[in-house]
């Protein structure tokens, strides 16, 4: 009997990380499709690749030279490519598929994928927009099989080891007050591309997806983050990442109102998302966010969340923090972990072991909370905050 046909047989829903893991096999290579293959699934496969864990079966993308860029750079010989979602879908060699198209095609890809029964790494933000949260939080719950989310900061042991010994009730900080976090320089979101003739074998309809039909111009697809239509730049990009590292501090994911300002002030090409923006996000535990970022060259000592508290403050970074007290010596650590390997190993473990997820759908929905808000302001211009049930984003009065 294969693998597949089984989990057909006994039906996907039913299944757990635990029992799936039974049929694949400790010792099992997991076969592993990608669904956007540029550069976020080029990366996060050769992540992927150094656990020894996956084969490569297929790939699936708009366009052709994007896969042959990543077959390439990883030097994996020969693998095939389809343009067709549902040939991945029905191809029994498949277990997991990384989800690294962009946003706007996160929320319809990911529920199809879990329909499927496919174990699914799905690339934050996890949704384009707020209200499509509940449905893709249903699609995980009827699947049975294991969704990680990318917040890799999550699987990363200096930020566990920060959260027990800073924020597990040691009150190391005192009361915290301000968070603040900062992160700019980014240079591909700086380029400012031209049109050019459409590719031989590109699907520009099939990039489209579920955005507003337009004709074919190339700075959407190659510079996706740029457009409102397809993602919302910085503001997803980036303060989801810190956003989601504060609140999982602050143990608040319960942001009330953000007011945002910004635009696009050195980068005057075609573009509609902001090239710089300062947000702040008042929290229900009491306490204010605040996110600084420009794509342009600005660049701070360290990209981090800073965390002012009446007994001393905590400076954390990708690659280590620094601890202030008030009293006493300043505490400097440096950190070499790989982030994205401990995300896509945890991600492995999950699926063959049944462990637990370190950014399960609840932590990914969460973390894009911040970032819907703060965005919902940048567009409206006014301060904006979560309805009564947070279901919607309105404006407040």
């Amino acid at each position: 009997m294969k693998r597949r046909d089984f989990i057909i047989g006994t039906g996907a829903a039913a299944l757990t990380a635990a029992s799936y893991g039974n049929i694949l096999g400790a010792n099992d290579k997991i076969g592993i499709a990608v669904v956007g293959a540029g550069r976020r699934g080029r990366w996060v496969l050769g992540e992927m690749l150094k656990t020894n864990q996956v084969k490569p079966i297929i790939f699936c993308d708009v366009w052709d030279q994007q896969v042959r860029r990543t077959i390439d750079y990883l030097e994996l010989g020969e693998v095939p490519m389809t343009y067709d979602l549902e040939e991945v879908l029905k191809n029994d060699r498949v277990d997991a598929i990384l989800l690294a198209t962009p946003d706007h095609l996160h929320k319809g890809y990911a529920i199809r994928i879990l329909a499927a029964g496919k174990h699914l790494l799905l690339e934050k933000p996890v949704t384009l927009h707020y209200k499509e949260g509940d449905a893709l939080k249903q699609a995980v719950a009827n699947s049975g099989v294991v969704c990680q989310t990318g917040t890799q900061q999550r699987s990363g042991q200096m930020y566990q080891r920060v959260k027990e010994e800073f924020f597990g009730g040691s009150k190391k900080l005192g009361d915290i007050v301000f968070v603040r976090a900062v992160w700019s320089n980014f240079g591909w979101q700086r380029r400012q591309l031209e049109q050019q003739p459409m590719p031989q074998n590109f699907k520009w309809d099939m990039f489209l997806g579920p955005a507003p039909k337009t004709d074919y111009y190339w700075p959407r697809y190659d510079g996706w983050r740029h457009y409102k239509e397809y993602g919302t730049g910085i503001l997803s990009d980036l303060l989801t990442h810190w956003g989601d590292v504060a609140q999982w501090m602050m143990e608040d994911t319960d942001p009330l109102n953000a007011v945002t300002t910004g635009g696009i002030y050195h980068l005057k090409d075609d573009r509609t998302n902001p090239d710089t923006v300062n947000t702040i996000i008042q929290y229900k535990a009491g306490w204010n966010f605040t996110f600084e970022c420009s794509v342009m060259p600005i660049v701070n000592p360290h990209d981090s969340v800073l965390f002012h508290g009446t007994e001393g403050k905590l400076e954390l970074f990708r690659s280590g923090y620094i601890y202030t007290p008030h009293k006493g010596d300043q505490v400097v650590f440096e950190n070499n972990e790989n982030l994205t390997y401990a995300h896509v190993k945890n991600f492995f473990d999950a699926i063959k072991t049944g462990a637990k997820l370190t950014a399960p759908i609840s932590v990914g929905l969460n973390a894009v909370k911040p970032s819907h808000l703060a965005a919902a302001s940048y567009w409206s211009g006014k301060r904006m905050e979560f309805n009564a049930n947070q279901t919607e984003i309105i404006e407040v009065l």
